[in-house]
């Protein structure tokens, strides 16, 4: 029997539709939440990233500010700007889109920014929050991957969860997540041994280490829920044949586009699993929803109100 697909944009529109709500409620008490999206340079893709996100703060009813630094900017002039965002009484949330221009020192940067408007929550205070299971600011892309699970209706507590990656974005994140839910989680990365093995004991499989179809079936344990965090362009025949062999619709994006996605996770792993995220259309969605969630949800902890979202 093929894998229940955990459908990311119907997810990630439920929750849009939630902030929606909630923002027209803070609204009525003459608040609105604020976000500050800072791009620096001209990055084609991290330009695409930065605009769908405030295009979403539009639709939802959330302020927002593009501000968009030369690509010659140096490290203090981004901190000297950061500061400024952080005096600001009508933003409630700051985002640094990575990555910078090689001559910005990124941690100096992010370690700047106040951890209450932190959206991304990558500041070492909301991560310590997070770690000994206080309130604060998630990291989105992991806090996403708990709503599918939780949306999904897919149990948490008590299963043996795999996290495949260690990064400080997703890898560590996600595993402390799921340790909150009260799951048995292993984080493996690129010194585990036995790596099939480890893998096949996930109840809950979360492939977060940017290698294009990395988790093959072997890795997965049959019946698994498996969370694909991965985008990976796959732009060679090559790789088309070997990631969607047969597969005349990705043949035809592919044909079309010169290009299409895969995951961190081989197609063929849907055969076994008993649940899976696609890519497209898994986590990426949820990456903004979360993203509009963590900025209410700032707002909300700054101001005093009551928060109606959560993440």
């Amino acid at each position: 029997m093929p894998a229940i697909i955990l459908d990311g944009n119907r997810i990630s529109a439920a929750i849009r539709e939630e902030v929606a709500a909630e923002v027209k409620q803070l609204a009525a008490a003459g608040l609105r939440p604020g976000l500050a999206a800072v791009l620096v340079g001209n990055d084609p893709a991290s330009e695409i990233y930065v605009r769908n996100k405030v295009r979403t703060c539009e639709q939802l009813g959330i302020y927002s500010e593009k501000i968009t630094p030369a690509a010659t900017a140096t490290t203090e002039e981004l901190l000297r700007l950061v500061d400024e965002l952080n005096r600001r009484e009508e933003i409630d949330g700051i985002l640094i889109q990575m990555p910078l221009p090689k001559q910005i020192d990124a941690k100096r940067v992010l370690l700047t920014v106040d951890p209450a408007k932190d959206v991304d929550g990558l500041h070492p205070m909301n991560v310590g929050l997070l770690a000994t299971v206080r309130p604060g600011l998630v990291a989105c892309t992991p806090a996403g991957c708990m709503e599918i699970l939780r949306r999904s209706n897919i149990p948490v507590e008590g299963r043996e969860a795999v996290v495949v990656g260690r990064s400080d974005l997703v890898g560590r994140p996600v595993a402390m997540l799921l340790t909150n839910a009260n799951a048995t989680v292993t984080v493996c990365h690129s010194r585990t041994r036995d790596l099939v093995e480890v893998c096949r004991r996930g109840e809950i499989l979360v492939a977060a280490m940017g290698k294009a179809g990395f988790i093959t079936r072997e890795m997965v344990r049959p019946g698994a829920t498996v969370i694909d965090v991965g985008i990976n362009r796959v732009s060679t025949r090559e790789e088309l044949e070997r990631f969607f062999p047969g597969d005349a619709r990705r043949a035809a994006q592919f044909a079309e586009k010169g290009s299409t996605l895969v995951g961190d996770v081989h197609p063929a792993a849907a055969e076994v699993a008993g649940a899976i995220t696609p890519v497209p259309g898994g986590v990426g969605p949820l990456t903004i929803a979360m993203l509009m969630v963590n900025t209410v949800k700032a707002a909300n902890m700054r101001r005093g109100t009551n928060p109606g979202v959560k993440a």
